[in-house]
């Protein structure tokens, strides 16, 4: 019995795949020195006795390059909304006008621009890290599946090699991801 390789090179682009959405999420949830309403759907709003994402309380939207606003449903949620955004850590400071709650993106200084370096290259460090995971449990398999005969060594040793390309090629994309958000951190 022959192991169906492309059923399990399916099964690995996915959970490779997988990461690298993981990693464009965080990658949008880190500030740069333009508005991105990518910045703030992360957030969790305390609404209606339970915690919702901002985005399930009202729109958000870049009406300029340097500022951020949020169109609250519920007059109700204003302050719920400022405070999951003062408390967010990204150092904002949100001023509500009605049911609308503006969020000005201040300026990188450069210091804190080479601090969000290293914080993107902890998160691809950490999406590189998943990928090899998901090839080494590949690896195991194939191993396993020669041990039982059910493969041959050469079988083995062309699948080892399909599953290599695919991770070398879901690596290229980590750092190319990794190179576009670094320019856009650094960007002035």
């Amino acid at each position: 019995m022959s192991i169906d390789i492309d059923t399990i090179k399916k099964d690995i682009a996915r959970r490779m795949d997988g990461a690298l959405e993981v990693l464009t999420d965080e990658f949008m949830g880190l500030r740069t020195g333009r508005a991105n309403a990518g910045l703030l759907e992360s957030l969790v709003v305390e609404a209606y006795g339970s915690n919702m994402p901002i985005n399930q309380v009202g729109n958000i939207s870049v009406p300029e390059p340097r500022l951020l606003t949020v169109q609250v449903w519920d007059k109700g949620l204003v302050q719920a909304v400022e405070k999951a955004i003062l408390n967010s850590g990204l150092g904002l400071n949100p001023s509500s006008d009605g049911q609308l709650v503006r969020v000005p993106i201040p300026a990188l200084t450069e210091e804190r621009r080479v601090e969000l370096a290293k914080v993107a290259h902890k998160y691809a460090e950490d999406t590189r890290i998943a990928v090899r995971n998901v090839r080494r449990h590949a690896m195991d398999t194939l191993k396993q599946s020669e041990k039982d005969n059910e493969i041959s060594k050469d079988e083995h040793h062309d699948h080892a090699e399909q599953i290599q390309a695919l991770t070398d090629e879901h690596i290229k994309r980590i750092d190319a991801l990794l190179e576009h958000k670094e320019k856009d951190i650094k960007q002035v």
